[in-house]
């Protein structure tokens, strides 16, 4: 079983390359977006309550996004994997992962940090906040605010990873295809 944990700041294309390794190795892609957005356009509470905080241009509070990934979890016993997109964002998440997965005798396999630019992923999802509707990529300032809540929160989660070997860094500028070939490459490795 292959369990991969895909993170980067906003618009550092984890859902593009995501969406590759899903087909690639057979695994479950569980977006934490993904599931912001079913949750919220059906209204459910834990959608209402993560739909609050988005809005502000604040990360989701970690009960709230690991009780969606755990009924996510569940719905796949029969998964080959999983590809983890977007989640853990704080160490206390990646500890919380780590017990969740443990209790069903999975652990991570590896982390893999696609790495860009602030600028350039501003650029970014202003492009996308022209067709997706979101209103946390139509705002510059709420995009830099995501990003500082990023680099507060997530910093940690390279010293959580790398203290287990599991840890890898990607250079996420350039084509889709030359991102693919090194997530490919580096896969290959583990």
């Amino acid at each position: 079983m292959i369990n991969l944990v895909l993170f980067g700041k906003p618009g550092a294309g984890k859902g593009t390359q995501a969406a590759f390794l899903k087909e690639k190795y057979n695994l479950v892609h569980i977006s934490t977006g993904d599931l912001f957005r079913y949750n919220i356009k059906n209204q459910t509470d834990l959608g209402t309550l993560a739909k609050s905080y988005m809005d502000q241009g604040d990360l989701v509070p970690d009960q709230v996004t690991i009780d969606m990934l755990e009924a996510e979890v569940d719905r796949n016993p029969q998964a080959a994997g999983f590809i983890f997109d977007g989640f853990p964002r704080t160490a206390s998440q990646a500890k919380a992962l780590d017990n969740f997965l443990a209790g069903k005798s999975m652990e991570i396999t590896a982390t893999i940090a696609l790495e860009a630019h602030d600028d350039i992923l501003v650029k970014r999802l202003l492009e996308r906040g022209l067709t997706s509707g979101r209103t946390d990529d139509q705002d510059e300032s709420k995009i830099r605010n995501r990003f500082e809540e990023y680099n507060n929160k997530t910093a940690p989660l390279k010293s959580y990873y790398e203290g287990q070997n599991k840890f890898h860094s990607v250079n996420g500028i350039g084509t889709i295809d030359e991102i693919t070939e090194r997530l490919t490459q580096l896969i290959a490795r583990l």
